[in-house]
């Protein structure tokens, strides 16, 4: 099911109405001042129309045909503006690949130093199947001169939000190349947090710091920290197991691995074993009761049935009044009586012969261990390789995604700052085009709600609505109303259903009404800014408190 063809034009409509109404309220966008940043950090802000001299889009072929078709533009965004005149890179297609890249100035070197990454998304559109996430690019296999940026570029690492369906989360990806065997590998965040979902810009930042600590935020918030070499954080591990099955040793022939075997004393079916028996038997200690007739019939005639007027025997055939139940056997039993069913005490079923203790039992078989050749132990995976370029490689279901304020640097400092200059205030402006939207969008909050269309997932679209009211309550009500009535109204409906059970059911066992418990408290809903928190290690129940838009001591 989905929501009326009314709802998306009606939304569509009024969102537009409080851009236009908005936009010119604004105040002027004003470049960043790129001094106030180290000579070996990059931003880019596209500020300048010159954009398209640095970044390069990608024609890559495959099989004689463009597989690269997206459209990529720099342009204003067309919905929830921040201020007037500010632009970001927005990948443009829907249903198609997207490539672009951006060679760095200077190649960027990490090794004992502290790398951060950080960038805004505005999903202008929404998400439905597209991935959003940017890539570090490896300075040995950046293209060059006719080559063209493809799936195939070496990169050092992958962040950044992906959905589709019911999947939702912030890649961490780093790739390791192994001393041993020359290949690289992927090394995976185990528990990747959700990437929020809403329509305004949402900041995410990277931390790898020298010492293999690392940070994820988002919103200026700490949603994962940890450290690379932790067990279990990355899949698989940046250290090889140091040992392995061999792949030479086989299992003895007469290594016995059965735990139980049949017993050899009881080889045999018991004579006095019926495998025919049936399982129930009529009771042999019932009687029939003394006022049972069984001559009396169990159905009769309806004796207030009457032929229809109608009915023409020689047509018809001879008429036959319905049968219903005899009154008289309400009384007494009445019609051949049968013994009820019993269970068989003689039944035992089907024989099977016993089984006991092998006591040659050896224990389940496994291989021998060896040293692992291809072992390496990886001191330092936060030295990751030369980092020769910034891009986006996406397949994209959906259109409008920008981008923006992109940051490469040594510096949580410098992140924090252009983040507080940047994306604060212009999330702010549109936070506030959000709360001038919401009472015009009540009314496409009326449309009806079409059930019958399979295309529609009911359970997954309210799974993403949480995951989004979670992150960020305030923008997912006011931008989506429609779905906020229609996911909160069947919540109601289903509370209600397991109260009424739960009151009828207290009910029969106590005979007291159960006490439905009172509802929550509503909580002030705060808007989280930037602002640097005390480092931890610990990779879950990191917050924030409130921000402030200047650096901390």
């Amino acid at each position: 099911m989905k929501f009326s063809k009314l709802t998306v034009p009606a939304a569509l409509a009024l969102l537009a109405k409080a851009e236009a109404e908005t936009e010119n309220n604004n105040p002027d966008f004003v470049p960043f001042d790129k001094s106030q940043l180290s000579s070996d950090s990059f931003f880019e802000q596209f500020d300048s129309d010159d954009w398209a001299n640095l970044w390069k889009i990608s024609k890559a072929k495959k099989d004689d045909e463009f597989s690269y078709v997206g459209k990529w533009s720099v342009e204003e965004t067309k919905i929830f503006p921040g201020f007037k005149g500010d632009k970001g890179l927005v990948l443009k297609t829907k249903a198609a690949h997207h490539a672009i890249h951006a060679p760095l100035p200077q190649t960027f070197d990490n090794k004992d130093n502290t790398l951060v990454l950080q960038y805004e998304v505005k999903l202008q559109d929404g998400i439905t199947c597209s991935g959003a996430y940017i890539k570090l690019l490896s300075a040995e296999g950046l293209p060059s001169g006719s080559e063209e940026y493809n799936n195939d570029t070496p990169y050092q690492v992958m962040f950044g939000p992906d959905k589709c369906g019911t999947t939702n989360k912030v890649h961490f990806i780093i790739k390791r190349k192994s001393p041993h065997t020359g290949e690289y590998e992927e090394k995976h965040l185990s528990a990747p947090m959700p990437a929020r979902t809403v329509k305004t810009s949402t900041l995410y930042t990277l931390i790898i710091k020298p010492d293999n600590e690392f940070e994820v935020r988002i919103g200026g918030e700490v949603v994962k920290a940890g450290n690379l070499l932790d067990e279990g954080v990355f899949k698989p591990s940046f250290d090889p197991a140091a040992e392995i099955d061999d792949p030479e040793d086989v299992k003895p022939e007469d290594w016995d691995d059965r735990e139980k075997i049949p017993d050899p004393e009881q080889a045999t079916k018991p004579e006095d074993w019926d495998e025919l028996a049936p399982y129930m038997i009529p009771d042999p200690e019932a009687t029939k009761p003394d006022s049972w007739d069984e001559t009396m019939p169990e159905y009769i005639p309806d004796p207030e049935a009457e032929k229809p007027e109608d009915w023409d025997d020689e047509e018809d055939g001879e008429w036959v009044a319905p049968t219903v139940f005899n009154p008289e056997c309400e009384v007494h039993g009445c019609g051949p009586w049968e013994a009820p069913m019993i269970k068989n005490p003689d039944y035992k079923g089907k024989w099977v012969q016993p089984l006991i203790e092998n006591p040659g039992y050896k224990g389940e078989w496994k291989p021998r261990k060896i040293a692992n050749p291809a072992y390496y132990h990886d001191d330092h995976p936060s030295d990751l390789e030369p980092i020769g370029g910034i891009g986006f490689e996406l397949w994209s279901m959906d259109g409008d995604i920008l981008f923006d304020n992109i940051y490469l640097g040594h510096s949580v400092d410098e992140a924090e700052l252009l983040g507080n200059a940047t994306w604060k205030p212009k999330y702010d402006l549109e936070q506030e085009a959000v709360l001038n939207v919401t009472p015009k969008a009540k009314e496409a909050d009326k449309a009806p709600v079409d059930i019958e269309d399979e295309d529609y997932d009911f359970f997954e679209a309210a799974e993403g609505y949480i995951k989004d009211f979670i992150a960020d309550p305030l923008n997912t009500i006011s931008s989506r109303p429609a779905e906020g009535a229609l996911y909160a109204g069947a919540s109601v409906g289903f509370a209600a259903i397991v109260l009424s059970i739960l009151s009828f059911v207290l009910n029969a066992v106590t005979g007291a009404p159960a006490t439905p418990a009172a509802p929550a408290g509503k909580k002030e809903e705060k808007i989280i800014e930037i602002e640097e928190t005390e480092e931890s290690t610990e990779a879950t129940g990191v917050s924030v408190g409130e921000t402030v838009a200047e650096k901390r001591s």
